[in-house]
């Protein structure tokens, strides 16, 4: 069965790109109606500050412009806010973002479920799905920015749920940093190991994620000053893109086709391709819930919604629903091809994390665990940064406090605790799928819908009918992921004690 996987590719970019776009005309088709606010209104204008103060305010003029809300149609006709970034720009900012590491684990989401090649299409239709709704969700949360003024997502929700309990949702990102950054070490004990394998220097899981965390995680996690590392988050694009052709070249070309594989021989026998009867069918057995549960952090990126929208060149709604559908079609497309490709390798036998599957000695998927693996490296302090500071907020220590001293010892207490996890903790797929499962699902689905109703009704009577029936359209996408959440929690448990 060769075809499937470039079929994957066209029908995923297919699937998500009438998905997501669908999602983007129903919000067309929902404009606000917009009448001259009166002083009661929640979301009228600011009184104006002297000329010479405002233009040194970026901040009140951001929130200006956004407070000034005009139906779609109107604010498509002349340029809106003071982003500078253009479209094709932040679009690559977007895939990358999106299309992190937890990619590599799709295929033994479908495995989980499946062991037949047919399995691989249900699959398949699932990723572009939750590709569209989690587009829609990125959506919610811009056209919230736009509302309401705020410029990060904490403060989205202090303008309309209300600031009192906007530490659920700060928690929460704290919560899922710390998921991001023990998978990440996860990862690098396993490419770590498999690359001085291949140089003939045999070194345990432990040694190796000790090496890679004193010599390299720990000194750039001290930084103060991440602003050179950026560059290398270039790295997560080509690496991801590397990493997605060379699976569907090994693919094509047989070398790990049972039994005659020019490199099974250098596979363990667990990892060894292991096909069988559950094919598309088998998506309606529960375990298809971790696969679920997985694209829920697959996707994730919807911390930085609020960014997007700020910077985004002339950012009208019309034209931050285009960045989005078109982001999160091409990061379908990439899932898709990454886990069919995978799957269609190894099957059932599908690890974690799909590299391990790979002989150490097969130079092309070597030379992508060294891409992988680099990427990770230079990545890991971008996250763990927003990790500290979720924990130093959570404990209310002001910014003023955060001497060097404290930040070297909060540096130190996370990163051991992080490294203890990642020695225990082998199945990526579990931290993966219970990490989305939980707060992943509350990040994507139930915290934007709870705040786009809030914003719609304090809109009041200015809140088209439109916009009224989308609240309830995203309320139900809020009941699925709360749906999703508890099965698919329930789900990845089992299979960690199976």
């Amino acid at each position: 069965m060769k075809f499937p996987s470039v079929g994957l590719c066209l029908l995923a970019s297919a699937s998500s790109l009438v998905t997501v776009n669908a999602f983007s005309s129903f919000i067309r088709q929902a404009p606000m109606e917009i009448s001259q606010r009166n002083s009661n209104n929640s979301f009228s204008p600011r009184p104006l500050r002297r000329e010479a103060s405002i233009k040194n305010d970026r901040s009140f003029k951001l929130r200006m412009v956004a407070n000034a809300v005009v139906p779609e149609e109107d604010a498509s006709e002349a340029p809106v806010g003071t982003g500078t970034a253009s479209m094709s720009n932040m679009i690559f900012n977007l895939v990358k973002s999106v299309v992190g590491a937890g990619v590599l684990s799709l295929p033994a989401g479908i495995g989980a479920f499946g062991n037949a090649p047919s399995a691989v299409l249900p699959a398949t239709v699932l990723i572009a799905i939750f590709g569209g709704l989690s587009g829609y969700a990125f959506s919610l949360l811009g056209r919230v920015c736009a509302y309401t003024g705020a410029l990060s997502y904490r403060e989205a929700w202090s303008k309309t749920v209300g600031e009192e309990t906007s530490i659920i949702p700060a928690a929460s990102c704290t919560f899922k940093t710390s998921v991001a950054i023990l998978a990440y070490s996860m990862i690098l004990a396993d490419t770590g190991k498999a690359l001085f394998s291949t140089v003939g220097v045999n070194i345990s899981r432990s040694n190796t994620l000790f090496g890679i965390t004193g010599a390299f995680l720990l000194p750039l996690c001290l930084l103060k000053n991440l602003a050179s590392l950026a560059p290398f988050s270039l790295l997560g694009v080509v690496g991801m893109g590397y990493t997605c052709i060379a699976m569907i070249v090994r693919f094509f070309g047989g070398a790990y086709k049972v039994p005659s594989g020019a490199l099974l021989p250098g596979v363990a026998s667990a990892l060894q391709p292991s096909f069988g009867s559950k094919g598309a069918m088998s998506v309606f057995d529960p375990k298809s819930f971790i696969l679920i549960s997985m694209l829920s952090t697959a996707f994730m990126a919807h911390f930085n919604a609020p960014k997007f929208y700020v910077e985004l060149k002339d950012n009208t709604i019309k034209r931050y629903n285009i960045l989005v559908t078109s982001s999160f079609a091409i990061s379908t497309a990439i899932f898709a091809a990454i886990a069919g490709a995978g799957f269609l390798t190894f099957g059932s036998a599908s690890s974690g994390l799909i590299l391990n599957n790979y002989a150490n000695k097969d130079i092309l998927m070597s030379l992508s665990r060294v891409a992988v693996a680099i990427s990770l490296v230079f990545s890991y302090p971008l996250i763990f940064s927003g990790c500290r500071d979720g924990f130093l907020d959570l404990a209310n220590v002001p910014v003023e406090k955060r001497t060097n001293s404290l930040l070297n010892k909060v540096t130190v207490g996370i990163l051991t605790g992080v490294t203890g996890l990642a020695l225990v903790l082998k199945d990526l797929t579990f931290v993966l799928s219970f990490g989305g499962a939980t707060l992943g699902n509350a990040l994507i689905y139930v915290y934007p819908a709870l705040m786009f109703r809030k914003a719609v009704q304090n809109m009041g009577d200015k809140a088209s009918k439109g916009l009224k029936r989308e609240v309830n359209f995203a309320l139900g996408t809020a009941g699925l992921g709360v749906a999703m959440g508890v099965v698919g929690a329930k789900m990845a448990l089992k299979s960690l004690f199976a």
